[in-house]
């Protein structure tokens, strides 16, 4: 890595003009950051900001990843048999195509920003504003959906007799915390990251252990429960499962703030996903094995059931509601960072309001506080207008969303390979390289066909909302610059 210099940000929306000093040094550009992967601290900040090292890069990878779904997925798919198990390996598989794309990507490209920042390199700022502004609609509504669905286990906890007031409030408080941890510092988000993967992969390992010691075969049903042939049931399962992965991008997202970037991001990516398939595909089958096919496909709570065969009594209950709770406050903790990189390194390059790019302890803290607004006025309407399947519609829309930067930064790989720029590509390792993004590239298609025709229509318009804002920042940095220049001469 080179020197620890820093130059100046260029603001003309020229794609690769902005950042230039991170490039080559693999740090945000804040004064102090290092390229050698030193905590970048200034003034009072220092105590609070702190660049991730591995182990939280890959927490962080992992919490977003696995959220609360894992503890519905073994009766979501269950009633496709035990075939689903194969179309969980070969979405691993796709998962992990995509993990390594963006390992190498961000070898590259080791900034904050992620797909983002590789869409624009390759395309421009019009592809690097669309995969900013869709990802960053993924982040802010997935996130109402993640608190909404937390305060479902909360009342297994904390009873709150379906006050609507009550429950509204604990949506809130679920939403709010993690973002309050985001505001005091990355050095807190990372901790707080730590700990609540080691709070959901202790409980959630013993249980996959405990599956596989009560495990009895003759749970399992048939291997094609719906009579559907082997092709058209293993598509139907990974409809279900297609979107278990969304979060491989994690630490890429995040890269202006993990140490040693170039090595560390793939690494991250990596690990994180290969940790995260094992433990999906782990307790399915443990649970699997240890509830009876005809009870597994009728049950809404398949983790409790399984507890409860393998150690007896009705404690299983709060023993998974604590886990999902703790997941998913985890999961908020991580996308609650992820919601404001993107738009903060789109903020620098001026393809996003300014107010985005402004940072303190180490956190963009406009985009933590818009992002947490916007998914609480979401909560707010979905509790008191009652329109739940708007909520749902607009909660199968993120599916979508989340796959456009996917494809683009898969599209982006492709076009580095084939462009001959050999300051990107390692010429030994072009065709293994060719053949991982083309296979990211097939399972990034292959989640925007599961997520519906619906999904993918209401996602183009709220993606055709984004071009109007993009016209409107592009016209005024237009203006901008030719009043700069009026003003010059």
């Amino acid at each position: 890595m080179s020197t620890a210099t820093t130059t100046p940000q260029s603001d003309t929306g020229a794609p690769g003009a902005a950042g230039t000093a991170e490039a080559a040094t693999g740090t945000t550009g804040t004064p102090g950051a290092t390229g050698t992967g030193t905590p970048g601290t200034s003034g009072a900040d220092g105590k609070h900001s702190r660049r991730f090292g591995l182990p939280v890069a890959t927490a962080l990878v992992m919490g977003n990843i696995i959220g609360g779904g894992i503890f519905l997925l073994p009766a979501s798919v269950a009633p496709y048999g035990t075939i689903s198990l194969v179309a969980f390996g070969i979405l691993t598989l796709g998962a992990i195509a995509l993990a390594l794309v963006f390992g190498r990507l961000a070898h590259r490209h080791p900034r904050t920003g992620g797909p983002y920042v590789y869409a624009r390199e390759a395309f421009g700022d019009f592809a690097g504003f669309l995969t900013a502004w869709s990802y960053w609609i993924t982040a802010w509504v997935s996130n109402a959906a993640l608190a909404v669905a937390a305060v479902g286990y909360l009342d297994v906890l904390i009873p709150l007799h379906g006050s609507t007031p009550a429950t509204l409030a604990a949506a809130l408080l679920v939403q709010w915390l993690p973002a309050l941890a985001n505001l005091a510092g990355t050095r807190y988000v990372g901790a707080v990251q730590i700990v609540a993967t080691v709070l959901k992969f202790v409980p959630l390992l013993l249980v996959a252990v405990g599956g596989l010691l009560f495990f009895d075969s003759s749970h399992l049903g048939p291997f094609r429960a719906d009579g559907e042939s082997a092709l058209g049931a293993v598509s139907a399962s990974a409809a279900i499962l297609l979107f278990s992965y969304l979060g491989v991008e994690s630490a890429a997202v995040s890269a202006g703030e993990v140490r040693d970037p170039r090595r560390n991001v793939g690494r991250a990516t990596v690990l994180g996903t290969l940790a995260a398939a094992f433990l999906y595909l782990l307790t399915t089958l443990s649970v699997f094995g240890t509830v009876p096919h005809e009870r597994l496909v009728a049950s809404s709570a398949p983790f409790t059931d399984a507890v409860d065969l393998m150690f007896g009594g009705s404690w299983g209950g709060t023993a998974v509601a604590c886990m999902a709770l703790v997941s998913m406050l985890g999961a908020l903790n991580g996308w609650t960072l992820l919601s404001a990189q993107t738009p903060y390194a789109a903020a620098r390059d001026g393809l996003f309001p300014k107010a985005f790019a402004r940072k303190r302890r180490g956190v963009p803290t406009v985009g933590v506080l818009v992002t947490v607004v916007l998914a609480s006025l979401l909560t707010v309407y979905n509790y008191t207008a009652g329109t739940e399947g708007v909520f749902e519609t607009l909660v199968l829309v993120t599916t979508f969303t989340a796959t456009v930067p996917y494809l683009l930064s898969s599209a982006a790989q492709f076009f580095f390979l084939l462009s001959g720029q050999s300051d990107r590509v390692h010429r030994p390792r072009l065709i293994r390289d060719t053949v991982l993004t083309l296979a990211a590239f097939g399972f990034s298609l292959w989640l925007v066909a599961g997520s519906g025709y619906a999904a993918v229509y209401q996602g183009v318009l709220f993606l055709f909302v984004g071009v109007l804002v993009y016209a409107g920042m592009s016209a005024r940095r237009r203006r901008a610059a030719a009043e700069e220049v009026a003003t010059s001469s």
